[in-house]
């Protein structure tokens, strides 16, 4: 998992339309916050991106792109976002899962977690878990969030 103040490496992921997501295109213009999931099929995973997508409005005035990132491959990742009504671009991996790029493995379970990446590329939150209800640090993210306003 990448460390908080690090630099976000070159990564190339594909959306569930196919288009190529480079995280180096939202340097200088958008932070991102990556939240990735176990599994489209994880109900715990799901409430995560549901409390997410309550939070869309107050994250887009905070200048934070999301993105969702899932193990599963293209066709099924789209089906899943259609069925939920997912406002965020979700991605999936080119070479591999999105996981793997960013250094959250397949222990027992598909570890997940969330990244939030400013507009300089560096990394100011950073978690992973590899049991689901641990996944998701809301308060973590918000303060990372809050952060952002600061550092402008």
């Amino acid at each position: 998992m990448l460390e908080i103040g690090s630099t976000v490496p070159e990564v190339v992921l594909e959306d569930t339309a196919g288009q190529v997501v480079r995280l180096s295109d939202h340097r200088g213009k958008d932070n991102v916050l990556i939240y990735f999931m176990r599994s489209t099929t994880c109900p715990v995973c799901n409430s995560h991106v549901k409390d997410l997508v309550g939070r869309a409005e107050e994250l887009a005035a905070a200048e934070v792109r999301v993105l969702v990132a899932v193990p599963e491959g293209r066709a099924e990742a789209k089906a899943w976002r259609a069925k939920r009504g997912v406002p965020f671009r979700v991605v999936t991996g080119r070479g591999g899962t999105p996981h793997e790029a960013f250094g959250l493995g397949k222990k027992l379970l598909q570890q997940s977690g969330s990244v939030l990446i400013d507009r300089d590329g560096v990394v100011r939150h950073a978690h992973a878990a590899t049991m689901p209800t641990g996944a998701y640090d809301r308060k973590g993210i918000v303060s990372a969030v809050e952060g952002l306003a600061r550092v402008r």
